[in-house]
């Protein structure tokens, strides 16, 4: 999956062909989690944020075969994110106006309160953009790493235990889980900078 994010601009020149599952399937696994998690961020329901990322796919597959990647015109990932907002805003505007069917009275009370997605919606977008990287990083160098230099850095970088707690956990001195941490931060910070190049 590292692969697909360094080939972003061959990946979209695929797009062009709806024939072409692979492409399809491989751009889906990449902004996938990306679309469906802001729309969780901004207060959807599961089933909510799902069809969103539909549609915003959709969007995607109609205007695929116009779009030209043009790095002066700005980022795909900007292209991408003004399409979620603006289908954002029209599913939050269509919400206003149904009647409530369901008795799940909270989570249209939720949805009525939620800010308007043009107000902080790009840091929100950006925030979310920023863990589907960490989670791709993560992906792709797990299996370099012994078990237990993994989940030294885990219990300690993400879940934040104590580093003596996890040392005491996993059978190691506390000295080495401070290596292990370390090691797989400086290879996590190369991956995502390796991500992050267009």
């Amino acid at each position: 999956m590292a692969d697909a994010l360094l080939t972003r601009a061959s990946l979209l020149l695929r797009l062009r062909d709806p024939e072409d599952r692979a492409a399809w399937q491989q751009f889906v696994e990449l902004y996938g989690t990306l679309v469906y998690g802001f729309a969780r961020q901004r207060g959807l329901q599961d089933a909510d944020a799902a069809d969103l990322t539909q549609d915003v796919f959709q969007a995607v597959a109609q205007a695929a075969g116009r779009w030209q990647y043009d790095p002066a015109q700005g980022t795909f990932r900007g292209w991408l994110y003004g399409i979620t907002r603006h289908k954002l805003a029209r599913f939050l505007e269509r919400r206003k106006r149904q009647v409530i069917g369901s008795g799940d009275t909270g989570a249209y009370e939720q949805l009525g309160q939620q800010p308007d997605p043009d107000a902080d919606g790009e840091t929100a977008w950006e925030q979310e953009y920023q863990q589907h990287l960490f989670r791709v990083a993560a992906d792709a160098i797990r299996d370099s790493f012994a078990p237990a230099t993994w989940q030294a850095f885990w219990q300690t970088a993400v879940e934040g235990n104590g580093p003596p707690a996890v040392a005491a956990t996993l059978g190691m001195s506390v000295g080495a889980v401070y290596v292990a941490k370390s090691r797989v931060l400086a290879r996590l910070a190369e991956q995502v900078k390796q991500l992050q190049q267009e």
